[in-house]
């Protein structure tokens, strides 16, 4: 049998979240040039960005009726990522912290 060489593979660990997640972060206000951490919810399936952007910080380029465009620093290189409100939370100080720790 082939190996399956899909757009999730290997994100059983990667992908696995809480039970509990509220839904406040839908209600949140994006603007432009706010710094956004990409965390892909599993949940939805619409919009969700490659797993290697999973984690990494990012700047609002511009805003849809459902997306937003995120620009990412990969290396030496700026990608530009279009993610769903769902797989974006805004950036703040706890979640620089964890990161770090």
């Amino acid at each position: 049998m082939a190996r399956s060489r899909g757009f999730r593979r290997k994100t059983r660990q990667l992908l696995t979240k809480d039970a509990i997640r509220g839904l406040s972060y839908l209600l949140h206000e994006y603007k432009i040039g706010d710094k956004v951490v990409i965390d892909i919810d599993a949940r939805e399936h619409k919009g969700m960005p490659h797993r290697r952007f999973q984690g990494k910080v990012g700047i609002v380029e511009a805003i849809s009726k459902r997306a937003l465009r995120i620009r990412v620093r990969i290396g030496k290189k700026d990608k530009m990522v279009i993610a769903r409100v769902a797989h974006v939370k805004p950036l703040s100080s706890i979640s620089i912290s964890s990161n770090n720790g």
